[in-house]
């Protein structure tokens, strides 16, 4: 028969497993925050020259300088759900694109670290990933169909420097509406010229067949305009992160 244990012993015993419970509670939250890492559960878009995954978090202080210096505001910060990336640079490209067209990749020129490598030529230094027809069924230069009004509604904040305008200044897309016989948005507005081309479905293809796909080259950079621009919702048109990182 089991001892009675006495009132001290049981107070003991509860205030041992509280800690106890307490103890793998903290080790439980330090593996949340690695997880998303570990396992990518997140496909976060680093800004252009970012390094390695690992490397990246090794290197970046989270100073923030490269959101300052962004022209289009398009470098956040991660918040908690960035796991052990917390405060780590990152660029979400439905909302707002990289704006290659800053020339001088401003926010690499900004990092103090080289986090956002500074030893890379020009054609890596920008490869942040590649773009992809994650939903072609929803693209509407495949359905052969056009596009009339603002691309992304009167209520999108993303901007966009458009060279007939002012190749120098920003302007909101919702400024700027569009009428076009065959939507090609992803191609008109992509900064890297013959990135993506539009082009028939197949080769028979009948000539009065108006419908094209969007087909992706090796010159994509993953800036996300494609992205960002596509009126669709969501994009028929995606970025797939470049986990990689430059080579230094």
């Amino acid at each position: 028969m089991a001892k009675k244990l006495s009132p001290k012993q049981m107070r003991e015993r509860r205030v041992l497993l509280m800690s106890a419970f307490m103890g793998a509670g903290v080790v439980g939250c330090g593996l949340l925050a690695y997880l998303p890492l570990h396992q990518q559960w997140e496909s976060l878009l680093r800004p252009p020259g970012a390094l390695a995954e690992k490397d990246l978090l090794a290197s970046c202080i989270k100073c923030g300088q490269c959101v300052q210096v962004c022209p289009v505001e398009a470098i956040v910060l991660s918040d908690g759900e960035g796991g052990l990336g917390i405060g780590v640079p990152y660029i979400d490209a439905r909302k707002q694109a990289c704006d290659f067209s800053c020339d001088a990749t401003q926010c690499v020129l900004a990092c103090p670290t080289g986090a956002l490598s500074h030893h890379i030529d020009k054609k890596e230094q920008v490869n942040m990933g590649v773009a992809r027809l994650a939903r072609p069924n929803a693209c509407l230069a495949r359905q052969g169909r056009g596009f009339k009004g603002k691309a992304r509604g009167a209520d999108f904040d993303g901007l966009h420097r458009y060279s007939e305008i002012d190749r120098w200044n920003p302007i909101k897309i919702s400024d700027h509406p569009y009428d076009l016989e065959l939507c090609d948005l992803c191609v008109r507005e992509c900064p890297i010229e013959d990135a993506i081309s539009l082009e028939p479905l197949s080769e028979d293809q009948a000539a009065d067949d108006k419908s094209r796909t969007p087909v992706v080259h090796d010159k994509c950079v993953g800036c996300g305009m494609c992205e960002m621009i596509c009126p669709v919702e969501s994009a028929a048109i995606v970025i797939d992160q470049n986990r990689e990182g430059p080579k230094v």
